[in-house]
Parts: structure tokens; C-alpha cells; sequence
């Protein structure tokens, strides 16, 4: 790989978020089988899909010469159409990586690691309770790597071959955060497997990785993952499973409001999940809120009395889709 081959313009972006879609649904079926975290429910591959696809669909037709505008399109329709934990913490990582390379047309290695910081935190503080073991060990591999590699190079960091450089330590960094995540989380470790939200998100930036060089992208590596040869079973069958519900929806809400709901769902359910989608006016923004509770009228009632719910979904977390 020769630095000068980079693609750092939007069509780059669009062939990432195009390989994303196609590589989530190859894989989907191994990564709902080894889905135990944080629910055993076994579509952790399936949602990370129908999420990817449905920020994909909304730039098929875009023209744009702005990387930043761009993914944030294909963020805010993710967001709108995210499914479970794991899409909800996709649609968020794209929306904090867009937010930086806003108005530019060419992607550095600066930009990359500013994206990649704003990320992690904007996926850190979506979590009213962040857990390591998961994609948010990925999210912030991926970014320490990419600040340090930016650190310590001897180069312009504006080149190609520093953004070359960033972009081999992202990768390996990542690597290195999936198989970790098999020793962090108990549940992981009593099933001997790694996180399947973790690998997704691995797809997701060796497929980054591979659009800008614009190169194949290799998952022989993946076979290492315990759990994740094509001939292995379906651990999340053996597993048990959480009864209840998982309540999705958006809401418009000022910072008051948001951080209130935030605190009510806190003490009704579990796996809350908020983040804003848009703002609306000066401190009013929609929000994308997941949660998982016993029941889900509840909830939606919790809910109305701060607004007015759309895009509705209610999921049985005892349903096994893998």
C-alpha cells in the first residue's frame, strides 16, 4: 500500500458506509450467536444491519462535496432507525465523527482523530451506565490509538502517510480491544466468547480503513474470535435470558427535560440509552432514546408526560432473532 492511493473525499465516505452495510449482513449470523451482552437475545448482528442500512439508504442519492454534512445524513437517519443497544451506539459513534469534519471536503489525519475523540464521548455519555467489555472498548481503542500515532509522528500530519499510519494503528487497536473484551464481562467469560457488539464495530473500521485505501478487506483474522467460526454454535441459545421489554422512541426535550427523563428511566429500567438526534431551537433538541424495562406502557406513559413519543418500537427481549 502506497500512501498516494488515499481517498480522502466523500466518495470514500459513501464506499465505507456502502462495504458496512454489505459485511454487517454476511456477518449478522455469527455475530447474533455469539450475542450474550448485555441481553442473550441474538440480534445484536441484525440490528447493527438494519441500522448501517438505513443511514446508507438516506445518502444513496446525496450530493455533497462535504464529508462532514454528509455522514451526518446517514447519522441522523441511523439514529431515527436505530435497533437495540448496538445500532443505538453506531448511530451515535457516526453522528460524533461527523460533527468535526463538518465543512471539509478532504479527510487528515487530524480530522480523523478529532472525529474519533468526539465519538468516544459523545458514546460514552449516551450510557447512563457505559461498561467496558463492549463497543465502547473499540470506540476508545480506536481513538487513543489514533491520538498517539498523531503524537508521535515524524511527518506531516496533514499527509498521506500520516493519515496511512493512523489508520494501521485504528486497526490494530481495534483488534486487539475485541479480543479483550472476552476476559472484562463475566457474561462474556462464563460463555468464552468475545463481545458481538465489539466485532461489529471492528467490521465497521477495518471497512473504514479499506474504503479510504480503497483496498479488499480481509476477515481471516476473525476466525481467532472464540465463538465466531462459521461451525460454531449459537451461544446465545444456551444462555438466559432477560425478561422484558426494549423501548424505543424519539422526543423533543430541552437539557432539563432530557437529563429528568434520563433520570426517571434510570430508576424504572436499565440499558438507558439517550442521545440527541438534531436540534430543534437554541436548547431544544430531539432526543433518541432506548431503554429496557418489565413493561412498556409505563415507560411510554414516563415518557409522555415529558413528550410527544414518535417512532415507537417495543421489542420482547425474550425473542431470539439469531
Amino acid at each position: 500500500m502506497t500512501p498516494h492511493k488515499l481517498d480522502t473525499s466523500v466518495r470514500a465516505i459513501r464506499e465505507w458506509l456502502a462495504r458496512s452495510v454489505k459485511s454487517l449482513g454476511n456477518h449478522s449470523d455469527r455475530l447474533n450467536a455469539i450475542n450474550v451482552f448485555p441481553v442473550a437475545d441474538g440480534d445484536t448482528g441484525s440490528n447493527l444491519y438494519l441500522t448501517a442500512r438505513a443511514g446508507h439508504d438516506a445518502i444513496s442519492k446525496l450530493e455533497s462535496d462535504d464529508i462532514g454534512g454528509f455522514l451526518e445524513v446517514a447519522a441522523r437517519a441511523s439514529m431515527e432507525s436505530a435497533r437495540g443497544n448496538s445500532g443505538t451506539l453506531l448511530a451515535v459513534f457516526l453522528s460524533g465523527l461527523s460533527e468535526p469534519w463538518s465543512g471539509h471536503e478532504r479527510l487528515t489525519a487530524p480530522l480523523l482523530a478529532l472525529g474519533l475523540e468526539r465519538a468516544k464521548v459523545r458514546s460514552w455519555s449516551a450510557l447512563s451506565e457505559p461498561v467496558e467489555g463492549t463497543m465502547l472498548s473499540v470506540i476508545n481503542a480506536i481513538s487513543l490509538a489514533a491520538g498517539s500515532t498523531l503524537a508521535h509522528l515524524k511527518t506531516d500530519p496533514d499527509s498521506r502517510a500520516a493519515l496511512d499510519a493512523v489508520l494501521t494503528q485504528m486497526s490494530q487497536a481495534a483488534q486487539l480491544a475485541v479480543r479483550g473484551t472476552e476476559a472484562e464481562l463475566p457474561s462474556l467469560v462464563k460463555a468464552g466468547v468475545v463481545d458481538a457488539g465489539a466485532v461489529g464495530m471492528l467490521i465497521i473500521i477495518d471497512e473504514l480503513c479499506a474504503a479510504i485505501r480503497s483496498e479488499s478487506t480481509e476477515f481471516d483474522s476473525y476466525d481467532d474470535f472464540h465463538g465466531y467460526r462459521s461451525q460454531d454454535p449459537h451461544i446465545h441459545l444456551t444462555e438466559e435470558t432477560e425478561s422484558g421489554v426494549e423501548v424505543m422512541c424519539t422526543v423533543s426535550l430541552d437539557a432539563l427535560g432530557a437529563a429528568t427523563l434520563r433520570g426517571h428511566l434510570d430508576s424504572m429500567g436499565n440499558s438507558v440509552i439517550m442521545s440527541p438526534v438534531n436540534q430543534l431551537q437554541e436548547d431544544t433538541y430531539r432526543w433518541r432514546v432506548h431503554v429496557h424495562v418489565p413493561d412498556a406502557e409505563p415507560a411510554l406513559e414516563l415518557i409522555r408526560k415529558h413528550g410527544d413519543p414518535v417512532n415507537i418500537s417495543v421489542t420482547d427481549l425474550c425473542t431470539h432473532d439469531g
